[in-house]
């Protein structure tokens, strides 16, 4: 479904991504680990546009990624993305939130977005919270508002920044019991987490990134257990004895 060939990018002088190879196929569940610097954050926003890239391409469902073309738009909402700091608009309900994209976006019509709203809500456990402002919410009821908002738009995909660093660590089961949901549903999801128990549970893959590279992917459980790269290892062990 994402397909990523050769990306390089840079800021500056600084090049983030130095050539960036790999896929992600219908269904899957990859969690991207690396130390913060290794460029996950930067790879997300370039498979959704929010980023340009400089070489190489990037492709989803065989459609160039190119957020200077109008196609864009299409794109984005067919792969969508959830943030680490929520970013709901404070102004509007946790419903109104969830809806926005649908209405404005895809055009739908109000009752029908509101109604599929509501459905959302509900299944992120939020359904007595839809006429509630996020200021009223907890970190990890805005969130879960969040990924309703990402689900609204009917997606092929979810981009997931990690998604539970700015909790509380009471608040991060209910944000990670939802995404666990959302994988046994078969939701395609790239997600950027340093919860490495989550990425052996529920990650089919893992790719860990180091300078802008990929050093080394494969199955979840041998990548997390068994690593084969001399940083891979380096990195979980320090992450795993914090």
């Amino acid at each position: 479904m994402i397909q990523l060939d050769n990306v390089h990018k840079k800021f500056g002088n600084l090049e983030v991504l130095k050539g960036i190879d790999g896929e992600i196929r219908q269904g899957e569940v990859v969690c991207l680990i690396g130390a913060s610097g290794s460029g996950k954050s930067t790879l997300l926003r370039c498979i959704n546009g929010l980023e340009s890239y400089e070489e190489g391409q990037i492709t989803i469902d065989g459609k160039l990624v190119d957020r200077k073309d109008p196609s864009i738009r299409a794109l984005r909402t067919s792969v969508t993305m959830v943030f680490q700091r929520f970013n709901l608009f404070p102004h509007r309900t946790a419903l109104e939130n969830v809806t926005e994209g649908p209405i404005y976006v895809k055009g739908e019509a109000r009752r029908e977005a509101e109604e599929h709203g509501r459905e959302l809500l509900d299944r992120m456990g939020l359904g007595a919270k839809a006429e509630t402002y996020p200021t009223s919410l907890s970190g990890g009821q805005q969130q879960r508002v969040a990924i309703a908002r990402a689900l609204a738009m009917r997606p092929k995909a979810i981009l997931f920044d990690e998604p539970t660093s700015a909790l509380d660590p009471e608040l991060v089961g209910e944000v990670l019991g939802a995404m666990r949901d959302l994988a046994n549903d078969g939701m395609t999801m790239l997600v950027v987490t340093h919860e490495m128990a989550f990425a052996r549970e529920v990650g089919d893959r893992v790719l860990f990134m180091d300078g802008g590279l990929i050093v080394e992917e494969g199955p979840a459980e041998r990548v997390l257990t068994d690593p084969q790269e001399d940083r891979t290892r380096d990195f979980l062990r320090r992450v795993l004895n914090k």
